[in-house]
């Protein structure tokens, strides 16, 4: 069971979605890309891409798919990009200095990055009703690493996030049991980190599954029924969602559900939207 959402105190989700036109095109520099089935080209950390405009639009986006860039249309920042842009930076594009200025722009965007990601699935623990036992102690950690990425931009360049992703870890992997403990025990099915890769799982009961960090890469999951199942780091590149239940799913996050395939079948959360590319 989840609370209604805006129910706890906390980032807004709007805040913790990418939003392209406050930033600076940071992910399109400051990430490299590798030739592959995700990225047409090679791109070296740093570099901007070819497509990127002059005024930080991407001039393929309506194409991104058909010209080979699948990786960018899953890729999510978490609300990184605008609040490098705007807040830790004021306004200070990665052009507006030398190299030592971008340099620093990059690199304190790959640690907010992480830490926006850190308070989504935060956000998202803070919503659960099940988790109330354990609230308190989100609420603690979600305020403390949201102060962080308000720190001045020399701080967060050099900060290790490692120590923050632990104790945040501990902290969800006990929500995850509050939410599925009332399940029963033959429902919480574990699947930490399995190889489920072509998996044939249609229709699957994965209902409380622990799927964490699962490889499900083109895994068959049409109709699978996976409420309350643990998502959180599960690849679900090209996974088939077809008709699949997603509601009530934890740790849910939009670049999941973009990288895989579904349908208008496919139940869905309602705070999270139906990929484009998903068959009508």
């Amino acid at each position: 069971m989840q609370d209604e959402p805006g129910s706890t105190a906390g980032p807004a989700r709007t805040d913790l979605t990418a939003d392209c036109a406050r930033c600076f095109g940071l992910c399109c520099v400051a990430l490299p890309f590798t030739a592959s089935a995700d990225f047409a080209i090679d791109k070296a950390a740093g570099s901007p891409c070819r497509n990127l405009r002059t005024d930080f639009g991407c001039g393929i986006h309506t194409e991104l798919r058909q010209r080979g860039f699948n990786g960018c249309t899953v890729y999510d920042c978490f609300g990184a990009g605008q609040k490098v842009s705007q807040l830790t930076f004021g306004g200070e594009d990665w052009r507006s200095g030398d190299r030592e200025h971008s340099r620093l722009m990059f690199d304190v965007f790959h640690t907010v990055r992480q830490l926006q990601e850190l308070l989504w699935y935060l956000t998202q623990a803070l919503e659960m009703s099940a988790a109330r036992p354990v609230h308190p102690e989100l609420r603690r950690v979600l305020d403390r690493t949201e102060a962080l990425t308000r720190l001045e931009r020399q701080e967060l360049a050099g900060l290790d996030v490692s120590e923050v992703r632990q104790d945040v870890n501990v902290l969800l992997l006990r929500t995850s049991e509050l939410a599925r403990a009332g399940l029963g025990r033959g429902r919480k099915k574990e699947r930490r980190g399995a190889d489920l890769m072509g998996a044939r799982l249609g229709g699957a009961d994965l209902r409380g599954a622990n799927l964490r960090g699962a490889y499900l890469i083109a895994a068959d999951l049409t109709g699978a029924d996976l409420r309350s199942a643990d998502l959180i780091g599960a690849d679900l590149r090209d996974a088939d969602l077809t008709d699949a239940d997603l509601t009530g799913a934890l740790f849910l996050t939009q670049p999941q559900l973009n990288a895989a395939k579904g349908s208008a079948g496919t139940r869905l959360p309602a705070s999270f939207t139906r990929p484009g590319h998903w068959t009508p």
